[in-house]
């Protein structure tokens, strides 16, 4: 369930074919991040009117929000081939540095998670950042001799979700970072209105503000809901997406008012039910929903957080007066969340039945 999650920000297996169709071309076209437009516009922009590759360029934040849009759009801008590849990818120094030799003058090469590149690879990758050239090491032993490779001047484009995992050095040689940050809801609106002219659906603006309003601020997830409601409008509403039919269709695949999934109403739920509201550590939450724990941390938690349902303290995971309501459940009246001194508590006897009267 998790790795297939509508409301996960990670890339599915579904997503490839139809998000290529929906990217922006341009930074006119790019929606949302206006900060970091305007200083990406500004950065390229100066470096076509010198003739020079600009500079190197990090750009970190949640998945979803179009750090690969960019990526592509930066060679776009520049008229360059853009080469791609992640960080996973480059286990050896020699991987990179076979991708390094190919390069020519002013392409784009992007590497998505950069922070997890292998560290031969990474050490290899200061030397191109800076002098644009590569030491290439033949032989074993004693007999080992290093042979210096001149490359072709490019601009890296590194691509992560955990910018404080990489190194120092790395993050330096970088001479433009942004930092990208979820979308509003008008904001998701404007990405739903185009995607659907895109995809050639019916749309009405409510349902737009509808899907716009359960897609956790994340584009990705935003399309991804797009295509679920058109596929229930194809079946069951003559292809027309209004309102109400965005809200059936969003039922059926178990996505709530305000962007929760199941497994976040399971979390919830144990975190609640089975636990008292906590505190509780992620591993014990992630075997009462019967999940692994990076699921649950990965995916589950930076939304719940975020949307003020559960709190991290330095004991455990704990539910906060939000969460008990959004269960339709009444919270102690001791609750207290967010500090040190939060003690592990049994549910109030009469709490459930206090909830069915209500």
């Amino acid at each position: 369930m998790a790795d297939e999650s509508q409301v996960s920000a990670e890339k599915l297996r579904s997503d490839g074919e139809i998000d290529a169709s929906l990217r922006p071309r341009s930074l006119d076209d790019f929606i949302g991040q206006p900060r970091v437009r305007e200083q990406l516009g500004l950065v390229l922009h100066a470096a076509k009117l010198r003739g020079s590759t600009p500079d190197h360029v990090l750009l970190s934040g949640p998945p979803g929000l179009g750090k690969t849009s960019l990526a592509m759009i930066i060679a776009s801008e520049l008229g360059t081939a853009l080469r791609l590849t992640s960080g996973p990818a480059l286990e050896r120094a020699g991987d990179l540095a076979a991708m390094l030799s190919n390069l020519v003058e002013g392409d784009v090469l992007f590497i998505d998670e950069i922070h997890r590149i292998a560290r031969p690879a990474e050490e290899m990758l200061y030397l191109a950042m800076e002098d644009f050239r590569v030491d290439v090491v033949v032989g074993k032993g004693p007999g080992a001799t290093s042979i210096p490779l001149e490359i072709a001047p490019f601009t890296l484009v590194g691509a992560t979700t955990r910018s404080g995992a990489l190194t120092g050095p790395l993050r330096d040689r970088f001479g433009f970072t942004a930092h990208m940050d979820f979308y509003d809801p008008p904001e998701l609106e404007r990405i739903i209105v185009r995607s659907a002219r895109i995809l050639d659906v019916e749309l009405d603006g409510r349902a737009a503000a509808e899907i716009a309003g359960r897609s956790r601020g994340t584009p990705r997830i935003a399309n991804r809901l797009l295509r679920r409601v058109r596929d229930f409008a194809q079946v069951r509403a003559d292809g027309v997406v209004t309102r109400q039919v965005a809200r059936d269709a969003l039922k059926v695949y178990d996505v709530d008012d305000v962007g929760l999934d199941r497994l976040d109403r399971a979390v919830l739920s144990a975190l609640i039910r089975s636990f008292g509201g906590g505190p509780v550590g992620v591993s014990t939450l992630a075997v009462a929903v019967g999940e692994e724990p990076s699921t649950v941390e990965e995916v589950c938690e930076p939304f719940l957080v975020r949307a003020g349902l559960i709190a991290r303290t330095p004991r455990g995971r704990v539910a906060t007066a939000a969460a008990w309501k959004r269960l339709g459940l009444v919270p102690p009246p001791d609750l207290a969340v967010g500090g040190i001194e939060v003690r592990p508590r049994e549910p109030h006897p009469n709490m459930f039945d206090e909830a069915r009267r209500d």
